[in-house]
């Protein structure tokens, strides 16, 4: 089990708390209406965006942009976008031709509701609208940002590399190149986005940019591990999943206790990075606590 959680993670979970509804008002306000044709998709979308979650990615980038001086909702837009396609991912990742899920935050994956047609269109049409709405803010860094975090040297790069991996006897390297680009390349775009939102120093981008890996590669094995002990009822999702499926995880090549010592070398050596940053980083400081003491 991991570590109890301390007054900095009831304090962030304030933060999440806060954010959390900041983004899914928004959220709300930008997305179609389930009344707006094509109502099926509209409501196929809603279901998976509003399903739950903690919006890390979100409040990651919204924080970001604040200790790096930024004021007000300009980039709550941003940060919307990121929820958008991190749920098309999660939508995709439960398909039957990729992970085959049948729960996702406690409720029927997408694909079990309206079938595996609408699910692939509901993600695509999230894809897509999150560019929009980046497009729409205007800042050309912040779109090619998420693009490089989603694309074959991204998010899908990592889910190519996960498929092709599954029963396979791996080395640690290939893990570390899976979850770098299918979990953290996201995390960290969402703090660079953050930064670039606020029209931070190269500087303070690219170190960010480091936090960012360092804990989103961090928050990946604490999921590996949590999948080992937990139940599906505590996770959201099926438990033991991973194991059933043969999936390349931290524990598979490391052991559970060696993944929890990693977890921990990661969050550490990232808080020393930003600490480093000339910025007010005590919320993403607690944040990247957070992410190893989380209970799900």
């Amino acid at each position: 089990m991991f570590a109890e959680k301390t007054q900095s993670a009831a304090t962030v979970e304030d933060y999440l708390r806060h954010a959390s509804e900041r983004v899914n008002q928004a959220l709300d306000r930008l997305l179609p209406s389930e009344q707006e044709l094509p109502v099926d998709l509209h409501k196929a979308e809603r279901y998976s965006i509003f399903a739950g979650g903690k919006r890390l990615r979100p409040a990651l980038c919204l924080a970001a942009y604040e200790a790096c001086g930024g004021q007000g909702d300009d980039a709550l837009p941003a940060a919307c976008a990121l929820e958008m396609v991190h749920t098309f991912s999660l939508i995709h990742d439960d398909l039957p031709c990729m992970d085959d899920d049948d729960f996702r935050r406690g409720r029927p994956t997408n694909h079990k509701v309206f079938g595996e047609a609408m699910a692939v269109l509901a993600g695509d049409a999230l894809l897509v609208q999150a560019f929009e709405l980046v497009a729409r803010g205007g800042n050309a860094a912040c779109a090619l940002t998420l693009a490089e975090s989603l694309g074959s040297k991204g998010m899908l790069g990592g889910q190519v590399v996960d498929i092709l991996s599954e029963g396979k006897h791996v080395e640690l390297e290939t893990v570390d190149f899976i979850h770098r680009h299918k979990t953290a390349a996201l995390i960290a775009g969402s703090l660079v986005i953050g930064a670039q939102m606020a029209n931070a120093a190269t500087a303070t981008v690219e170190g960010l940019r480091s936090f960012g890996f360092k804990i989103g590669l961090g928050f990946q094995i604490v999921d590996d591990c949590l999948d080992l002990e937990q139940t599906t009822e505590t996770l959201g999702k099926d438990a033991k999943s991973d194991l059933a499926k043969g999936k390349a995880t931290y524990p598979s090549v490391m052991g559970l206790e060696a993944s929890k010592k990693k977890a921990h070398e990661l969050i550490e050596s990232a808080i020393a990075d930003l600490r480093s940053l000339p910025i007010e980083g005590t919320v993403l400081e607690s944040m990247a606590r957070y992410i190893f003491t989380r209970v799900h």
